[in-house]
């Protein structure tokens, strides 16, 4: 049987958390003076993946 390997790609955009996969947010590179502070402010902190995607998530991640 061949090797795991881990999708590169999500290895960077992912990463394993006590609870699951925490994630960074979109809209948060440019076009940024037509939104609010407040917006852009919480688009910087991490979110967590959604419950319908950590198996997709696991599969690219088989060793975290």
């Amino acid at each position: 049987m061949p090797k795991l390997k881990s999708n590169r790609g999500a290895a960077k955009r992912f990463a394993r958390t006590a609870t699951g996969f925490k994630r960074g947010q979109s809209h948060h590179r440019h076009i940024l003076t037509k939104k609010s502070s407040k917006r852009k402010r919480q688009l910087g902190s991490p979110a967590h993946v959604h419950a319908s995607d950590v198996a997709a998530v696991r599969r690219m991640l088989p060793f975290s």
